[in-house]
């Protein structure tokens, strides 16, 4: 594997539990086992992280601003207390029928993400970490490497089967941990 400068992160179903009723609140916001200890690593490392999250539930009124800061603070206090770092935090907030252009499966935050964490970064030393299609189809759209993992509450082999028809080496991996593994070379 290319050597990694960036990593884009999913974050619900890859930092933290997902729900197909969406996370809400910072009640609801719970990390994944080893994804804050992931991040620290990576940190560590020297690899700077972006997080490039989808969050409808603004744009549907299923949450407002008050409540989605309160889970952004929640969840990069765990990630601080762990030791780790967010370089930056590009959100999408718009309704799925509104056709923007941040939203995945289009480009538009990762290659936010990209330009203002790195832009010196060539595109084969950025990798997304996402756990559904529109993590992949975003990071194929952006030209940058992806990995999927398992931790989301969607069918994992159906996603990877979709997966693996953009990028057939594509490989599934239980967590955002196992990929950090890879990533650091720690396992291959």
């Amino acid at each position: 594997m290319t050597q990694t400068k960036l990593v884009l992160l999913d974050r619900d179903g890859v930092i933290n539990y997902d729900s197909p009723d969406y996370i809400l609140n910072a009640d609801q916001w719970l990390p994944i086992p080893g994804s804050l200890q992931a991040i620290r690593r990576l940190k560590e490392a020297g690899i700077e992280v972006a997080i490039c999250s989808n969050q409808s539930g603004l744009g549907r009124d299923m949450m407002n601003q008050h409540d989605f800061a309160g889970i952004q603070h929640k969840m990069m206090t765990a990630i601080a207390q762990a030791g780790g770092q967010i370089d930056y935090m590009a959100y999408c907030p718009h309704h799925p029928d509104d056709a923007c252009a941040c939203r995945k499966p289009k480009a538009g935050l990762l290659l936010e993400a990209m330009e203002a964490v790195k832009s010196d970064v060539s595109n084969d030393e950025v990798v997304m970490i996402g756990d559904s299609l529109r993590d992949i189809q975003a990071a194929h759209c952006a030209g940058v490497r992806s990995m999927l993992v398992g931790s989301g509450y969607g069918d994992a082999q159906k996603i990877l089967s979709q997966a693996q028809l953009l990028d057939g080496s594509m490989m599934l991996y239980d967590n955002l941990a196992a990929c950090v593994d890879v990533i650091l070379g720690e396992v291959s």
